[in-house]
């Protein structure tokens, strides 16, 4: 059988899948002062969207760890710069760092939630760490999906009930 993604040995994990997992990895074990370089490599790998996908996913993993600290900021600001160019993940982290604005209580603009991903809108509706009632409010209303209008629904009725 011939294709773009198979192998001599249909047994053998192809390539691609190898390397993402050692990225996986690779970026779960790194140190700070080495993650912008591993990234920036990572991000060099021809398959742009397995890249992606790897950088991606430690984006978000990092992101929860760092998100209501202080050194979310200058992180988010380095990533920033490392993944300049990629759609995809310019979008994850600036939406990160506004689900950050709401869990800290920061202004934010209603057209900035309503407008945000059904991504964006998933995790501030199921991660809990959007506290805002007016938020909360605003995607129960106007979310872009059911899921998402129910989950805030069921936020804001547990944060009536009485404890």
């Amino acid at each position: 059988m011939t294709g773009l993604h198979t192998t001599e040995d249909p047994t053998e994990e192809p390539a691609e899948h190898r390397r993402f997992a050692c990225y996986l990895q690779a970026l779960e074990t790194v140190a700070e002062a080495d993650e912008a370089d591993l990234v920036a490599t990572v991000l060099r790998d021809p398959d742009t969207t397995m890249a992606d996908s790897a950088v991606g996913r430690h984006l978000d993993r990092r992101a929860v760890d760092l998100l209501t600290g202080p050194a979310f900021t200058a992180w988010a600001r380095t990533m920033t710069e490392v993944v300049a160019g990629r759609d995809f993940l310019t979008l994850r982290l600036r939406e990160w760092t506004l689900l950050r604005t709401v869990a800290l209580g920061r202004p934010w603009a209603a057209e900035d939630l309503t407008s945000a991903s059904d991504w964006f809108q998933r995790m501030a509706t199921t991660l809990r760490i959007v506290a805002s009632p007016q938020a909360l409010r605003l995607l129960a209303e106007g979310g872009r999906t059911r899921r998402v209008r129910n989950a805030a629904s069921r936020q804001l009725q547990r944060r009536d009930q009485p404890s």
